[in-house]
């Protein structure tokens, strides 16, 4: 059913993105089986994912088959003189597998073993596909919401002191490494979530059944939901809708000459970011280009960031430092970068917490505890919105009472989530001791 679901969801979005003359998640995805992937990290990523259903000698085998049709890729695409122009000279080799695998499960798999692998492999390419998807809805969102709401974000961001503006210049100040590394972070937070979703299903190869709960729940529910609120709230992000968009960022990047994934520039209010605040006044509503997704609202990168953050906190220290690490150094480039206001993260931070205590009560036959604070949750996401939207002017005119509104909205439901979950881990199991006893003479 839930295969039927989404294989009825990835149509429908193929016929969208066809009605605005662009190709769809499964073309895209059709694709890369012979063109150069947009990410061969994704790729790779997704074929470890499913790796963790096989013993140790298939996933050998696994990975050399991969790494040995990308060298023939390598090869031919050399011989040719058809160089990668676009995207990664790597990953074909990841994706082969990763359809091979599903063949061998159909014909050479009966039973128990053929489900665990068909859900191996179904991992590995959702996570794949839903970073395809993803592309898809933000194209969708360029071409059907000629109207953004920067002007009611960036009026509403005054009360929290305009963090995007006095980060971007941190970040700005830092030069090309900050900038750099960075980068990097923010475009890697898949492959992120895969070291984490790794461990936390380290065990099924032995056990031959996947945990209840993992982080690629989380992940791939985040972003099949998110899109949908971009369609409701297009924002554009500060560095676009007051700044010259990626443009600003060409003389430090490693890859100048990449193609932007987006516009800006000629469509902004002023070219005030990092430099200057936006101006007070009364917002409106705006037209913008065609082509620069409205994904602001809320903060994705953020939401993802959380949510590594949560799982990575039952892993070894290492992990949960890599954990914590991630979402400072995402929450820093969202911000710095430009892409986001301080609002944004604040709603991306609820979203998150929400939707991960629905999926646990979900799993826990929905829990009245559980069914509670999603109701909250959800209360305090639309909240914020509706205020972004009808009280912008009001939170700028008064900042020092609503900044620490919205910080205490975000701590109330960060301090439910921490609550409601502590009562659901099963309580540790003493030892008894037993009493001393007198020593025999």
């Amino acid at each position: 059913m839930a295969a039927a679901t989404a294989l009825a969801f990835l149509v429908a979005l193929e016929i969208a993105a066809r009605h605005y003359g662009l190709p769809g998640p499964i073309t895209t995805q059709a694709r890369e089986v012979v063109c150069a992937p947009k990410s061969g990290f994704l790729l790779y990523a997704g074929m470890a994912l499913m790796m963790v259903v096989l013993t140790w000698r298939q996933r050998f085998i696994a990975f050399g088959a991969a790494v040995g049709i990308d060298l023939v890729f390598w090869a031919v695409r050399w011989a040719t003189g058809n160089g990668v122009t676009e995207g990664h000279p790597f990953g074909n080799g990841a994706l082969w597998v990763l359809i091979g695998c599903a063949v061998i499960a159909v014909t050479r798999r009966t039973g128990r073993e053929r489900t665990l692998l068909l859900k191996g492999v179904g991992l590995g390419l959702l996570l794949v596909t839903g970073r395809k998807t993803g592309d898809t809805w933000l194209l969708i969102t360029s071409k059907t919401r000629p109207m953004v709401l920067d002007q009611y974000v960036a009026t509403a961001d005054h009360a929290l002191g305009n963090p995007s503006w006095v980060v971007g210049r941190i970040v700005t100040a830092s030069g090309p490494v900050g900038f750099n590394v960075l980068e990097i972070v923010y475009g890697q937070l898949a492959v992120a979530a895969v070291v984490v979703a790794l461990y936390q299903l380290r065990h099924v190869a032995a056990e031959r059944r996947f945990p209840r709960h993992h982080l690629v729940r989380t992940f791939l529910v985040i972003g099949l939901v998110g899109p949908a609120i971009y369609m409701i709230f297009p924002v554009v992000g500060p560095v676009f809708a007051y700044g010259t968009g990626v443009e600003h960022w060409a003389s430090v990047s490693l890859w100048p000459d990449q193609p932007p994934l987006s516009g800006g520039g000629h469509w902004e209010v002023a070219d005030l970011w990092p430099r200057t605040p936006s101006p007070l006044g009364t917002p409106h509503h705006m037209a913008f280009d065609g082509f620069t997704p409205r994904n602001c609202m809320p903060s994705l990168h953020t939401a993802w960031a959380t949510a590594i953050f949560i799982h990575s906190r039952k892993g070894p220290r290492t992990l949960q430092f890599a954990g914590a690490f991630w979402l400072v150094a995402t929450l820093t480039a969202t911000l710095g970068f430009g892409y986001h206001y301080g609002a944004d993260l604040i709603a991306g931070v609820v979203f998150t917490l929400t939707i991960e205590t629905a999926l646990r009560t979900y799993d826990r036959g929905w829990d009245r505890s559980g069914i509670r604070l999603v109701a909250y949750g959800t209360t305090v996401f639309t909240a914020l919105l509706l205020s972004y939207r009808w009280l912008p002017s009001e939170m700028a005119g008064h900042p020092w009472l609503a900044g620490p509104l919205l910080l205490l909205a975000m701590a109330s439901v960060i301090y439910g989530y921490v609550r409601t979950v502590a009562r659901w881990e099963p309580a540790s199991v003493l030892t008894p001791q037993r009493e001393p006893q007198p020593e025999l003479i």
